[in-house]
């Protein structure tokens, strides 16, 4: 047997109540999502500042209740009842993945990237690009029509998707 040269760590006992750190309220941390995802934007001075600008836009406006949240080390995402999307701006293009885009009917073929997966499906905006707007909406539609049919079949579902609102 080896002996260890540091001292071995006290546990807490069995029973111990594990203490979560307060959560922000929900409202407060939208603002602060809010204003980095702003920075973001004014941050990306070139055209993809623009074109994430009129994305996050046009999700907005898809449905007054979508929120906005800061994940995963500096990613914009868009939430409804679950994820709805998440946005990227890289070297040469704006990403905007569904998260659950493989189950959505794209009728106006925005999906561009990530067609092999099995959930996920992703729009990348190139310099110059056209945003179809009103088929943008109907995608953000779909996708928050999706997550509250997931919730209406499975309700427990529900209570797991608000905590992460």
């Amino acid at each position: 047997m080896r002996k260890n040269s540091r001292p071995a760590a006290k546990s807490a006992p069995r029973n111990a109540a594990r203490v979560k750190p307060a959560a922000k309220s929900t409202q407060s941390a939208s603002i602060d999502a809010s204003q980095r995802i702003d920075r973001l934007i004014a941050e990306l001075s070139d055209w993809r500042g623009k074109t994430f600008a009129v994305v996050r836009e046009t999700i907005l406006e898809a449905d007054p209740e979508i929120i906005e949240e800061w994940k995963w080390m500096g990613s914009p995402v868009w939430s409804r009842d679950g994820i709805i999307a998440v946005a990227n701006a890289h070297k040469g293009k704006v990403k905007l993945t569904f998260a659950y885009g493989a189950s959505l009917a794209d009728p106006d073929k925005l999906f561009n990237a990530g067609l092999e997966g099995n959930a996920r499906r992703a729009i990348d905006f190139f310099e110059g690009d056209k945003i179809d707007r009103p088929a943008l909406k109907n995608l953000v539609r779909a996708a928050i029509d999706r997550n509250q049919a997931k919730l209406k079949k499975n309700p427990s579902v529900r209570s797991s998707a608000r905590k992460h609102t």
